[in-house]
């Protein structure tokens, strides 16, 4: 019996949009301090899941509880209060241009914390720069930035209101191998350090072999493989599953 904390608990979940369904009964547990990484080409319903989990997609059918509470039931101020509690490092960073790096950092915090002094601001956000290996880029805008630079800001800007739970969506898209490397041993480096528990969407098998504990493979709206990644790779009997390796260690 495994008696690791649930964070995340999905059970039965379906959703439709119109006659396409796109989740068919999902079922998924996610454990304190676990990377997860959420598996599944273009359009299989990942990123459904992940907006479900912070409120802005409701199922139709299932249940979908974070951190104790089911999504479904919760009202504005509740919903609110427990997507502080869930950090989303986008795709593109989500960097604002007009801003510096310091502006990008401060934003939520003076939006969603009250009563912070400019000193405890400005340390807060010196040791994420720092924690990310960027303190340098205090005062840059992010043109001056480059693509792993941005990620990595991204990153410490989601960890500025010290998330329970860290949702990195295709983290390593767009980078060059080397820095991908540097993001992967980045999000090692959050969970150590931060105590994050964390989703990984990606399509990059590299990155999912060097920061998930646990794999889950989305097809046709179920997972259909989860553990551990030789668990499910590379000797997968299912030739989707096996396709997939194929494509990221042989093909490429």
């Amino acid at each position: 019996m495994d008696n690791r904390e649930k964070v995340v608990v999905v059970r039965n979940l379906f959703k439709a949009f119109g006659d396409l369904e796109v989740l068919k009964g999902v079922n998924l547990d996610l454990y304190r301090e676990e990377n997860l990484v959420v598996l599944g080409r273009s359009g299989t319903g990942k990123s459904v899941l992940i907006k479900i989990m912070v409120g802005l997609l409701q199922q139709d059918s299932g249940s979908m509880q974070v951190l104790g509470k089911e999504i479904s039931t919760l009202g504005i101020q509740e919903l609110n209060s427990l997507r502080l509690k869930i950090g989303f490092s986008f795709q593109n960073s989500a960097l604002y241009d007009s801003m510096t790096v310091r502006e990008n950092m401060e934003f939520p915090l003076i939006r969603n914390v009250k009563n912070l002094t400019k000193k405890e601001i400005n340390l807060r956000i010196e040791e994420l720069l720092d924690a990310v290996g960027l303190p340098q880029t205090i005062n840059q805008m992010p043109s001056e930035l480059s693509g792993g630079q941005k990620k990595r800001i991204g990153v410490a800007r989601t960890l500025v209101l010290n998330p329970e739970i860290m949702l990195y969506d295709e983290p390593t898209a767009g980078l060059d191998p080397i820095t991908c490397v540097d993001i992967n041993n980045l999000i090692n480096e959050v969970r150590e350090r931060y105590k994050t528990t964390s989703i990984v969407i990606t399509h990059d098998l590299s990155c999912a072999k060097q920061t998930g504990d646990r794999m889950a493979v989305l097809l046709e709206g179920q997972f259909n493989a989860i553990g551990s990644f030789e668990e499910v790779f590379p000797h997968a009997s299912d030739e989707r599953i096996k396709s997939f390796y194929d494509y990221n260690f042989i093909n490429s």
